[in-house]
Formats: C-alpha cells, sequence, structure tokens
C-alpha cells in the first residue's frame, strides 16, 4: 500500500515523463508512442519503477525497452530540469513494459473459448429457505 506521499509522487514523475516522452525525446526511439501507465514509487522515493504502454515500435517491444534503458541516464536528467524545485533527490528510473491490456486480451480469448452449460432452473416450490 502506497502512502499518500508515494502516491503524490507517482502522480508528478507519471506526468512529467509523459511529456518528456511526447514533446522532448520522441526522435530517439523511432517515432514509437509511449505513454506511461503507472508509475510506483519505492518508500524513500528514491526508485520510481515506470510502466509504459507502446505502440508503433519499429523494432518490437523488447528492443524499445533496451534503447530506453540505454537512454535512462538522459531521461533522468530532462526529468530532474522539470521537477528540481519540487523534489530533494530524483528517483532512479526503472523502465518496464505494461502488458495488462495483452493480458486482459488473452483471459478474454480464454473466457470466450469456454463452453459453459446453462444453470439449472430452479423448482420454484423449492421451501428450503422458508420457514
Amino acid at each position: 500500500m502506497e502512502s499518500k506521499r508515494q502516491q503524490k509522487f507517482s502522480r508528478l514523475i507519471q506526468r512529467e515523463l509523459a511529456e518528456i516522452f511526447q514533446r522532448e525525446v520522441p526522435h530517439l526511439f523511432g517515432g514509437a508512442y509511449i505513454s506511461v501507465s503507472v508509475v510506483r514509487m519505492s518508500p524513500d522515493l528514491g526508485l520510481a519503477r515506470v510502466y509504459l504502454s507502446v505502440m508503433n515500435a519499429k523494432d518490437g517491444n523488447e528492443m524499445l525497452l533496451q534503447e530506453l534503458r540505454v537512454n535512462t541516464k538522459t531521461i533522468r536528467h530532462l526529468l530532474a530540469q522539470r521537477i528540481k524545485k519540487q523534489v530533494r533527490v530524483i528517483p532512479e528510473l526503472v523502465f518496464f513494459l505494461d502488458d495488462t491490456a495483452e493480458y486482459a486480451a488473452k483471459i478474454d480469448k480464454l473466457f470466450s473459448g469456454l463452453d459453459i452449460p446453462p444453470a439449472p432452473e430452479e423448482d420454484e416450490e423449492d421451501d428450503t429457505y422458508t420457514r
């Protein structure tokens, strides 16, 4: 369970990273559209786990994730320029791919493939619950 402080810091980091990915560094990632799904902060606010959704990645999501990790220092520096007056410590950034949509689609496909027989009709005269 995240504290209010962690949640507030997470929202700040998420908002600023989204701006950075959209406006300042899209050229680094070959025109891929990167959105920040979730940011989870460590209790000491020194580490930010950043979950990203990616669309239009030319070389695939894994290659883009590697490219992100190579450019983490640059991204962290841009983040520092934006939030340095609001925070004491600029957190380390660790990037992950957010596969929630893929997972949900896989579960939906599993459910649609199930053959569930209809429930048996209940006997109207069943007085099990009446006294």
